[in-house]
């Protein structure tokens, strides 16, 4: 990895996560944590297509196609997960 794919990586991984907490909405802890999520997802899809040998819009030496795939999974999944609601006594 080159330090510009790093960046690219780290802008567009900002990007989606700025841009869903817009549609969603939320607080500004809402923001860090699709933040968190995003960039955790963009990495682990990146890597995890390497490791497979798989490429989807490969940007140089990175993997944009499954690196934006696992971003919006990771979002998907942790917006589902922070509806869950307790019940306080």
């Amino acid at each position: 990895m080159t330090l510009p794919s790093i960046l690219l990586g780290v802008v567009l991984s900002t990007l989606y996560g700025t841009a869903f907490h817009l549609l969603r909405g939320g607080s500004l802890g809402r923001l860090g944590l699709y933040l968190i999520l995003s960039w955790a997802g963009f990495w682990i899809g990146h890597f995890a297509a390497r490791a497979l040998g798989w490429s989807f819009v490969p940007v140089g030496p990175l993997d944009a196609g499954f690196a934006t795939l696992g971003s919006f999974l990771f979002l998907g999944i942790g917006y589902w997960l922070s509806l869950v609601e307790f019940e306080r006594k």
